[in-house]
Order: structure tokens, then sequence, then C-alpha cells
């Protein structure tokens, strides 16, 4: 990462290009607590090179389906193994079976509902 020596750290438009992640989100997550930069005299923000590997273990975690909120406790535990995502807290492993659950219970109401919208569908064509 390229460091800049006089300010101690990257500014956000340098993790926003290592991470593929918008200056928006970055600030975003800043906002959530899952990021703390530091704050250089000029207002910039100065991040750490560990802030890569952060932001992209949120992604992860985004992406598995868990809110900020959420991600903000589990961050922590959270173990980067070479780029494999593992709990590193046991408690960890039945939070995340109690997201993936509710995830399962979204997905059969869904299915539920475009269900009933299928068979709207289909009495609206014997309509016509």
């Amino acid at each position: 990462m390229k460091v800049n020596s006089g300010s101690g750290g990257v500014r956000i438009g340098e993790l926003a290009r290592r991470t593929g992640v918008s200056e928006r989100a970055l600030r975003y997550y800043e906002e959530q607590g899952l990021l703390s930069p530091r704050r250089l005299p000029s207002g910039y923000r100065a991040y750490r090179e560990g802030d890569v590997a952060a932001v992209r273990r949120i992604r992860v975690l985004l992406a598995a389906g868990l809110n900020t909120a959420r991600i903000l406790e589990v961050l922590p535990c959270i173990v980067d193994d070479d780029g494999l995502l593992t709990p590193g807290c046991p408690e960890l492993t039945e939070g995340l079976a109690r997201e993936r659950d509710r995830i399962d219970e979204a997905i059969g109401e869904l299915a539920a509902t475009r269900a009933n919208l299928d068979r709207l569908i289909a009495g609206e064509r014997r309509a016509d």
C-alpha cells in the first residue's frame, strides 16, 4: 500500500481504490463504527494497512446477509485464514447459524409470496 510519509496513513481515495468500495461506503462504515481512521490535522482520514483486510471482511459479511450492527458485533471474532473467513469465537458459529435460520425463514416467506403471485397471475390469464 502506498503510504504518504507526511500523512502517516492512506487517504480514503486510495483505500477505495484498493478495496473496490466507494468512498461513500467507507464513510458509512466509519459512521457505523466498523472502521476507525485517524484524523489528520487537515481533517483528512488516515487509514491503516489493516483497514484493507477489514473492508474485505466487512464486504463478505454484508454479502452473507448480516447488517452493519451485527457485523460490528462479530467482526472481532472473524479470522482471515489466507482469504477464507472463519469464526474465531465458539459463540460466533451459533450466532451465524441463527442468522442463517433467519434468512431461511425469509426465503420461505418470499417463496410463499411468489406462489401467491403465480396463482393471481394464472387466475388473471384464465379471465381473459
